[in-house]
């Protein structure tokens, strides 16, 4: 039976890229995936500039750049007073801290059916075998390290593959976690999101929308376009908030849409398809992403964005901490989770203080008052907004806008 350096379970961005590093590094990859490519994967769809570094170091950000889809260079962000706060994002550059690459602050939204598409076909290409509709069900392991994984095939047959190294990238509910002991879904770290698309949204440019909304309190509302007339639409709130409260957020979604501040703009919209929901495990709480012979990325991990909901940045930088893990596992000979230990420290040191610090964020949001304040004083300040804008960038500590001492001093501005 072929033995493989990686065997990674799920094609999603963590996966693919993940594939795509092992290449670069030398590592023999079998990439797995339950569903057939092209397929939906339900997403605000939003590639971040986090998202563009990767992409730029793996070569792939000018085909990337080609898909259907819309360039973003500004972000909105709406108070619950319906004040409104446009951060320009060509005012700054990208540093990132992970690539160590300076680049234009920019990014995209393209619907997951293609983005998906096109990084799974790079790292099909990238991988030494791969398996669509494969369903993994279990974990083969020897002395209690993970060796391999069995499951059904394409045809529903019985196939087991051996390997020295299982990633986990198949999602909020990870075979891989559940197998390894390692899924605990927690309430309290939890978001649940609805979106669906709608056609011909009025105000669409080049501009991705945030609102913190009286219908959606305390979540909030978005708008972001993708491919020419077309728009996402959806809503994000904490599961906890939810079931206190007894939200219907379906309900939630249409009175957002149907709310004085919106309605216009969706006067002649046309609802195309479902509207469909799922669950987002968010980076506010430190999950336990590594064990004997396997490592956690992605969504399996937790890694969600607790204030922006984003996802596919946090799980390509996994995808890139992970691989380099495996490089030194292997180099050593050692696949216990004492020495795969060192990827959840990577991890957490180059994206730990982000989450920690979005979290405080995500808080803070639920101050209707200090949410008006703070976007009241932007909407007046080209000063803040390019603050504001300097952070998302990485030029400005971001952990600034939890400092009580930056709120005193916007009481002066």
């Amino acid at each position: 039976m072929e033995d493989f350096d990686l065997i990674v379970v799920g094609g999603g961005p963590a996966g693919a890229a993940a594939a795509l590093y092992a290449q670069r590094r030398g590592l023999s990859c079998l990439l797995l995936d339950k569903a057939r490519f092209p397929r939906d994967k339900i997403c605000g769809d939003a590639l971040s500039g986090k998202s563009v570094a990767v992409l730029h170091e793996l070569g792939l950000y000018e085909r990337v750049s080609q898909l259907p889809g819309a360039a973003i260079r500004r972000i909105i962000f709406g108070s619950p007073d319906q004040t409104q706060i446009d951060i320009d994002l060509t005012t700054h550059q990208l540093h990132s801290g992970l690539t160590g690459q300076t680049l234009p602050m920019e990014g995209f939204v393209i619907r997951r059916e293609h983005f998906d598409r096109f990084l799974f076909d790079e790292a099909r290409q990238a991988a030494d075998r791969c398996v669509e509709g494969m369903a993994v069900r279990d974990l083969i392991r020897e002395d209690g390290r993970a060796c391999g994984v069995r499951g059904s095939g394409p045809d529903g047959e019985e196939v087991e593959f051996r390997g020295r190294l299982v990633l986990g990238c198949d999602g909020f509910s990870s075979t891989v976690a559940r197998r390894a002991g390692l899924y605990a879904h927690d309430d309290r770290h939890s978001m649940v999101a609805l979106r669906c698309y709608y056609e011909n949204v009025a105000g669409l440019t080049d501009q991705i929308e945030l609102h913190f909304v009286d219908e959606v309190k305390p979540g909030y509302f978005w708008i972001f376009p993708v491919e020419e007339g077309y728009a996402n639409v959806g809503i994000g709130m904490d599961h906890r908030d939810i079931k206190k409260r007894g939200v219907d957020l379906k309900k939630a979604l249409q009175a957002a849409i149907d709310s004085q501040a919106f309605r216009d703009r969706f006067a002649d919209a046309r609802l195309t398809g479902k509207v469909v929901g799922w669950n987002l495990p968010v980076g506010s709480k430190r999950r336990r992403m590594y064990g004997e012979g396997l490592l956690l990325l992605g969504d399996a991990a937790g890694l969600i964005d607790p204030f922006t909901g984003e996802g596919i940045g946090n799980a390509l930088y996994s995808a890139r901490f992970a691989v380099e893990t495996a490089v030194e596992a292997k180099e050593a000979d050692d696949f216990s989770a004492d020495f795969l230990k060192r990827y959840e420290e990577r991890l957490w040191a180059g994206l730990g203080d982000e989450l920690k610090t979005s979290t405080r964020l995500h808080e803070l949001s639920r101050w209707d008052w200090l949410m008006n304040w703070v976007i009241r004083k932007g909407a007046r300040s080209p000063e803040l907004r390019d603050l504001i804008c300097g952070m998302m960038a990485n030029a400005v500590p971001r952990e600034q806008m939890t400092s009580p001492l930056f709120y005193l001093k916007l009481m002066f501005k």
